[in-house]
């Protein structure tokens, strides 16, 4: 697929709704009137969730719609990789093993970027760093895929970090409005009132 081609599939990406009946995960809640817990499941939900002693109910009454994602958004967004950061994990996992020499050759990047990145992927566990000797001698840097199974669990576990700062971020900032508009019940929320509070 083409760079053009991935861009409009993203940006084409058609507004999805939460479907209990047709979803591969569930959106569940607390059935106690005086707790607000919410989760996301995914894969067999056996035995069920429980919250209070209590198995928690299927979210059934979702109005809100969003732009359905694509892989490279969720890992641009979940681990802040760049489009650049991506091409060189991809190019990894599908020729590698690969020097940065390599790489910079395939995807026509500036070695210094790839290298960077390279070793940032190293870190988050997307892909793997070790020696290999060279036969005129000297030691290079060659990068693999990692293991796909442990790839799969970290990358999901790193997503649910990421999605629960991004909860607790829109925790904040509702109770935050709650208490502004509770401390000036004869004002309207400003335009700005995000943005400004989220700053302080």
């Amino acid at each position: 697929m083409s760079n053009e081609q991935r861009s409009k599939s993203t940006s084409d990406s058609e507004e999805v709704a939460y479907d209990p009946s047709s979803s591969h995960y569930d959106v569940l809640e607390c059935s106690c009137p005086d707790c607000d817990n919410v989760i996301l499941t995914i894969g067999n939900d056996d035995p069920p969730m429980s919250c209070h002693g209590e198995p928690m109910q299927r979210v059934t009454d979702v109005e809100m719609r969003i732009k359905s994602p694509d892989v490279r958004q969720v890992l641009l967004q979940a681990f802040g990789l760049p489009k650049a950061a991506l091409d060189i994990c991809l190019c990894v996992i599908g020729e590698g093993p690969l020097s940065a020499n390599e790489v910079a050759t395939e995807l026509g990047y500036d070695r210094s970027t790839v290298t960077r990145y390279l070793n940032k992927l190293s870190e988050l566990g997307l892909l793997r760093r070790s020696e290999l000797n060279r036969e005129a001698g000297g030691v290079v840097n060659v990068y693999h895929s990692v293991d796909l199974e442990r790839m799969r669990r970290d990358t999901l576990v790193g997503f649910y970090i990421w999605a629960g700062e991004a909860a607790s971020l829109i925790e904040q900032a509702n109770v935050t409005k709650k208490d502004y508009l509770e401390s000036n019940s004869n004002r309207d929320l400003p335009d700005v009132f995000w943005e400004s509070s989220l700053d302080d």
